[in-house]
């Protein structure tokens, strides 16, 4: 059985989707968590609950080194960094404008290089650690009309495999999880049409549900993914 006790996590995106699963697991599994996210109803509901929540624009350098530090302050250090918050603003190449680059790229590429940063310096001394990075079956795939987005996703696979080889003999872990297209409010909006067009191209024939990519994340977390690291675990029902 995977088992997080006593374990100290920071879980970006915690207040919804994906993001919130990763935290109800964690927390369920004996881990002490940090969750983060933009909206503070969800933060102050989390915190209700008995866990840390701090809001954090992870576009925003400073606020991520406030976050970090705020972490360790609380749990006492950090041996699980999970980078799962990401935004989309979709639109075709022609006309995507570049601030719609500028900010997919900050928020869900440059943001989880920065955590990385301001994390690995005590996981090395610590000579042990986790990093997992949130990337996405399009980043595999592509998308049209998401070449913003799929360049984060599929960057953030090769980023992980770089840092993985320059920590692993530290007791360094640094993985990805790419899910496939999973039950939550980004998938809600989907015309019925399109959701069914989906579908189709899954083996399994149905959506996923946000428990069944927080398990994979918690299994790279545990001890029993100890000799696992550089790759990715696909959570997408046999779409790719």
């Amino acid at each position: 059985m995977i088992n997080l006790t006593e374990k100290k996590a920071l879980i970006t995106g915690a207040t919804s989707g994906i993001g919130a699963e990763i935290l109800k697991l964690f927390v369920n599994l004996g881990a002490k968590c940090i969750a983060s996210g933009t909206n503070e109803a969800k933060l102050a509901e989390i915190e209700q609950s008995g866990t840390f929540a701090k809001k954090c624009n992870i576009s925003n350098p400073a606020e991520i080194e406030e976050l970090v530090k705020f972490t360790e302050e609380k749990l006492g250090g950090i041996d699980i960094l999970v980078c799962n918050a990401g935004i989309t603003k979709d639109g075709l190449l022609m006309t995507m404008k570049e601030d719609q680059w500028d900010s997919v790229i900050d928020t869900n590429l440059k943001s989880s290089f920065l955590f990385s940063k301001a994390v690995i310096r005590k996981m090395i001394k610590q000579r042990s650690g986790k990093i997992i990075f949130i990337s996405s079956v399009v980043g595999f795939t592509g998308n049209p009309g998401q070449v913003n987005y799929v360049a984060s996703k599929s960057a953030l696979t090769g980023m992980a495999k770089s840092i993985a080889k320059e920590v692993g003999s530290r007791g360094i872990t640094v993985n990805c999880v790419a899910p496939g297209f999973i039950q939550t409010p980004m998938t809600h909006v989907l015309p019925q049409e399109q959701a069914q067009k989906l579908q189709e191209q899954i083996a399994l024939g149905r959506l996923g549900n946000p428990e069944e990519v927080a398990n994979a994340v918690a299994f790279l977390a545990s001890d029993a993914a100890s000799y696992i690291t550089g790759t990715t675990i696909h959570v997408n029902g046999g779409m790719y």
